[in-house]
């Protein structure tokens, strides 16, 4: 179908705004874009937020933790924010994580996990999963229940919530009850149809990607790491139960439905919903766009069915 009314407005306004990364100062990019923030917006019952620190391999971990009023102990989400492993902030992520906690009555745990270029893989994924298993450990003075975990992430948040999935199953935990993941890279494959088809004029661009990737793992040996990018994963079973959500014009469609499919012919339970009409990013359009909002919906009662 056509881009939405919604959609096409906000691209044609530049909202959602096509960024010539290559031809920037890098490092000056991600800074700037780092400070930014998502616009306020009320919630008539709005999560308590306290920001942590967490132990990390590196550093301690900033972390913004979102508890709903609810009696405990209430299942907990893990989540990560998009923006290439090179931009992006809790801050930017902030609205989905509220909506996320009230909507599917869970603890969430907002990561801001180290940036490339100055911290290329394996740092940033390191780190979330540093910060999963301290989520675990410390699930009780969170308010939360350790026995039921889910990872979450838009774009690059969501290859790292599933690169999370995998470490957790090949390290031997901690136990993950539930994926979901937002429109992910699971790929570095640029040729897919979805690129062909949305590599210009949608938001995210083919160069960006390239750009994004070559940022993230710049040792070319790196990018048949599955901790790195998913769809490399040699063995994909054992893994928790997935909701992948794609949008029709995104260069990241064809690989994130990939990864469900191959999600699910490795016999876990898998949904994968297409969204029609929007481009990447289509979340962060919330409450403009009401397939925002149904996808928003959508994630937390998938959430709240897996872990209960």
């Amino acid at each position: 179908m056509p881009l939405t009314t919604e959609s096409a407005a906000m691209l044609a306004k530049g909202t959602l705004m096509e960024v010539d990364y290559a031809g920037t100062d890098r490092f000056e990019l991600a800074r700037a874009m780092r400070g930014g923030s998502a616009p306020p917006i009320p919630f008539e019952n709005p999560p308590r937020t306290e920001d942590i620190l967490i132990p990390g391999p590196y550093r301690p971990i900033p972390a913004r933790v979102y508890t709903p009023d609810l009696p405990g102990p209430l299942p907990v989400a893990v989540s990560f924010h998009g923006g290439g492993w090179v931009i992006g902030s809790i801050a930017m992520d902030d609205y989905r994580c509220q909506n996320l906690a009230n909507d599917a009555g869970c603890v969430v745990v907002s990561i801001d996990y180290c940036l490339a270029p100055e911290h290329p893989f394996p740092a940033p994924v390191e780190e979330c999963y540093a910060a999963t298993a301290w989520v675990a450990d410390h699930a009780a003075e969170l308010g939360a229940d350790a026995a039921r975990i889910a990872v979450t992430g838009n774009s690059a948040g969501g290859n790292l919530a599933a690169a999370v999935a995998l470490m957790a199953r090949d390290r031997s935990g901690p136990a993950i009850g539930f994926q979901l993941l937002n429109y992910p890279v699971t790929d570095h494959d640029l040729d897919r149809p979805s690129y062909r088809e949305n590599g210009v004029g949608y938001g995210l661009t083919t160069d960006a990607m390239r750009w994004f990737i070559e940022q993230y793992l710049p040792n070319p040996a790196d990018r048949g790491d599955p901790y790195a990018l998913p769809m490399q994963a040699r063995d994909l079973t054992g893994l928790p139960p997935a909701l992948v959500i794609s949008c029709e014009y995104d260069v990241l469609r064809d690989e994130g439905e990939a990864y469900g499919e191959a999600l699910r012919a490795a016999g876990n339970a898998v949904t994968i919903d297409r969204y029609a009409g929007v481009p990447h990013g289509f979340l962060s359009m919330m409450p403009l766009c009401p397939e925002s909002g149904r996808a928003m919906k959508q994630g937390a009662a998938a959430m709240r069915a897996a872990l209960g």
